[in-house]
């Protein structure tokens, strides 16, 4: 349109009065400030497309280092936990507190799940603040023990320790009651009542294991374990069927599963502290330990 408009007063003819001259004179000195206007208009364009695509380049470009050092965080972290913990800390990739390295911990995007486990397990007061925060992100609300550890026990592998052992399944019970409050007498019944049921699954389907409990077995094992009372017998059935119907499925970042858990003659030697436990029985005391083994 302007193109248009300028065209037209491009060429002009010769005879002109004075007055149609100064007119003439004024369009022209218009169209140019137009001119300049558009000029500078176009300039400006320019220069702030540019700025745009420096800063998104810029912001790419520090995406990708941190998404660089993020990655060399976790090979870090799976080959040392503590180590690959530090690493991020130290360059600003996670926060220093329990909560931040709990979420990184239960997110587990590249994350060995042993290693995950084996610094869960730790008993520095770093460690066991992050197991307590990574516990509480679990959601038990309405599971039974069963479902219970089946979502907590595939967020990460089970150690061989007795002592990290211990401290888990500590937080987890007291998890699972704050979750479901009034289903156990207390925190030890739930305790007691899940290492039976990790010894239930390596019984069952544990090929070395020949002599499979019956559902009566577990039952009479697990009695008094409820504040010195007798836990439902159909809840005792309904866990033993789950676990018989379908054993714990195992993250599968190494050859081990549950089905060995406390098979192996390095693990089953502490359970022999708990009393006289034979086969999968679990005696109703709580084993109080006498030191760390790791």
């Amino acid at each position: 349109m302007l193109e248009r408009f300028l065209f037209v007063f491009s060429s002009v003819p010769d005879d002109l009065t004075p007055e149609e001259q100064k007119e003439l004179d004024n369009i022209r000195r218009r169209k140019q400030e137009l001119l300049d206007d558009i000029q500078r208009l176009k300039d400006e364009i320019a220069e702030v497309t540019c700025e745009i695509e420096n800063l998104g380049s810029t912001e790419e470009r520090k995406n990708m280092q941190r998404n660089k050092q993020v990655a060399m965080g976790r090979k870090k972290f799976n080959m040392d936990p503590k180590k690959g913990i530090h690493f991020l800390i130290e360059n600003d990739l996670l926060k220093n507190t329990s909560e931040d390295i709990a979420r990184f911990l239960y997110k587990g995007e590249g994350l060995n799940k042993t290693a995950i486990g084996d610094y869960l397990g730790e008993r520095d007061d770093l460690n066991i603040q992050v197991l307590h925060a990574f516990v509480e992100l679990h959601e038990f609300t309405d599971l039974n023990l069963v479902q219970a550890l089946r979502q907590f026990l595939w967020s990460f592998r089970l150690p061989g320790e007795a002592q990290k052992i211990d401290r888990m399944m500590e937080a987890f019970a007291q998890r699972y009651l704050q979750c479901n409050p009034g289903v156990f007498q207390s925190t030890d019944t739930c305790y007691i009542l899940s290492f039976a049921i990790i010894m239930l699954n390596t019984s069952l389907h544990n090929p070395n294991v020949k002599d499979k409990p019956a559902v009566e077995r577990f039952i009479s094992m697990n009695r008094g374990i409820n504040g010195g009372g007798d836990l439902p017998e159909e809840l005792l059935r309904n866990l033993y069927d789950s676990i018989k119907n379908e054993p714990f499925k195992n993250p599968e970042d190494d050859g081990n599963d549950l089905t060995h858990t406390f098979f192996n003659p390095d693990r089953e030697g502490w359970l022999l502290k708990l009393g006289e436990c034979e086969g999968m029985s679990l005696c109703s005391s709580r084993w109080s330990p006498g030191g760390d083994s790791e």
